[in-house]
């Protein structure tokens, strides 16, 4: 599994919230159906501005038909909706997934 973090930073408090408010009702679904099988929202707890969006794709090749046929129109949409001159700054990190663990079943 590949895990496909993309994180922001806000310069403020209220284009925080409306982006993570967009991302959890619309963009992270977005995602899956372009093939995510996972998408998770986090807020750093050291910040109220930092937020971190985990997708997990099944496999890399998944992913790059992701980055190939979806990203560059979902990643347009979110520039549109929030341009970066509102403060706001992303980086990209790719990560291969070695082991999980699951609590043990009852």
């Amino acid at each position: 599994m590949i895990v496909y973090t993309v994180i922001c930073e806000f310069d403020d408090d209220s284009t925080a919230t409306e982006w993570a408010t967009w991302l959890r009702d619309e963009h992270l679904a977005d995602v899956c159906a372009a093939g995510a099988i996972s998408a998770t929202l986090v807020r750093l707890e050291a910040s109220a501005r930092i937020y971190e969006a985990r997708y997990i794709f099944p496999s890399r090749e998944d992913f790059g038909r992701y980055e190939r046929d979806h990203a560059p129109r979902l990643r347009e949409e979110g520039l549109r909706l929030f341009p970066l001159r509102r403060g706001l700054r992303y980086r990209r990190t790719l990560a291969e997934v070695i082991a999980t663990c699951s609590p043990p079943s009852v």
